[in-house]
Formats: C-alpha cells, structure tokens, sequence
C-alpha cells in the first residue's frame, strides 16, 4: 500500500513553482555557457547559441514587463503615436510586441536566425532581419525611421560610439535603454550627444538608464 501511494506521488505533476525554480536553474547555467567570452566584442555566433533556447533573457518575467510599459511611456509621452519604429536587438520579439502599441510599423533588427524566426511568430506584422546593424542594406527609398531603438543591446557592441552614430542617421529620434550598473562603460558615449534627455525605469531592485534624442 505504501509503495503504491510513492508511485502514485511520483506520478503526480510538478508543482508550478518547483516546475519555475528548475527552469531559472536551466536558464541560468545555460546563459552562463553560452555567453562566455561575450562582452563588448561583437561576438554574434554565441549570442545567436544562447537562442538555443527560448526566451534565453527570461523576457517575460515581471521586471522585463515592468520595463516593456515604462518604456512605452517614455515614448508616447516624448513622440507621440509614430508612424516607423526600428527596434536593434529586437531578439525573439517580446519588446517588439510591446512596441507595436506605439508605432503603425516595426521594424527589427538582430544577429540571430533563431531569435528573429521567433519574433516573426511573435509579431506577425512586423518586419524582421537577421542582420548586423552596419552590414544591412537598406533600400535608397527607405525614409528616417520616426525612431530607432537599442534597449539592453549597446553592451555587446565594440564600438559604442559608431553604433549611436548609425541610429542617428537611421532616425529622425532614437531612444536607449540601460541596465544602470553598465551606465560607467555606455553612459560617457551616451553625454556627447547633444540635447540628450534622461529619465530612470525602477522596479524593485533593479534599475535602468532610459535616453533619447532628436535628430531634427
């Protein structure tokens, strides 16, 4: 009787949360294989690995949420609803999707197939490339974007300077988020630009750097 009720327990689906805990577990040891050696360097092929995985920077947790709508915020209240949004680092798609809210048309840019592939099921009405930001073709056609973004993406970059140079000349305005303790390396290129505007994204402990600028 005892060993039928232990089979039975063991038969019994995970609890949520325990079924959550191993998946932070998964997550965490994996990102921490798949992004070694990835800093500021360009180090596309091991970003793209971390896709391996779904949502390998757990995008929908609640802090990422949190960031999502405040984002959101920023830029209705400083552009107003936009006509084009191009998103560099758009990823598998999920602040895409929160971006959609704001902008008749998104755009998104990122190095990876998986992560785009994902944000193209994600997003069925955006535009989506695997593409580097500088070796993307664009037609001779293609107007200024009403905004360019780059939210938690300019860290991977080598060249900080020429990536926020790129934007500007995609972007009649652009808009960057940072996760603040990496402010000391990114924020010093982020203080050249002229007439740039700040404003901060708390939830709990966790706070981000939110900057834009006009181009015209």
């Amino acid at each position: 009787m005892v060993a039928a009720q232990k089979l039975q327990g063991m038969s019994e689906p995970m609890p949520s949360k325990a079924r959550a805990l191993l998946q932070k577990i998964k997550r965490r040891t994996w990102m921490k294989y798949a992004l070694r050696g990835v800093g500021p360097n360009d180090n596309f092929e091991r970003l793209d690995l971390a896709y391996t995985i779904e949502d390998p920077w757990n995008m929908d947790s609640p802090g990422e949420i949190a960031r999502f709508e405040a984002t959101n915020r920023i830029i209705a209240r400083e552009f107003g609803r936009l006509d084009s949004l191009l998103e560099i680092g758009c990823g598998e798609g999920h602040q895409s999707a929160w971006l959609a809210r704001v902008a008749n048309r998104v755009h998104g840019l990122d190095v990876s197939e998986k992560a785009v592939e994902r944000a193209r099921q994600r997003v069925p009405d955006g535009q989506f490339d695997a593409a580097d930001l500088f070796t993307h073709t664009w037609p001779e056609s293609t107007p200024r974007f009403d905004l360019v973004t780059a939210c938690e993406v300019l860290y991977y970059m080598s060249d900080v300077e020429r990536t926020l140079a790129r934007m500007s000349e995609l972007g009649r305005n652009c808009l960057v988020t940072i996760f603040a303790p990496a402010a000391r390396r990114v924020g010093p290129h982020l203080d050249r630009i002229a007439n740039l505007r700040k404003d901060w994204i708390w939830h709990g402990g966790t706070v981000w750097l939110v900057c834009w600028w006009r181009n015209e």
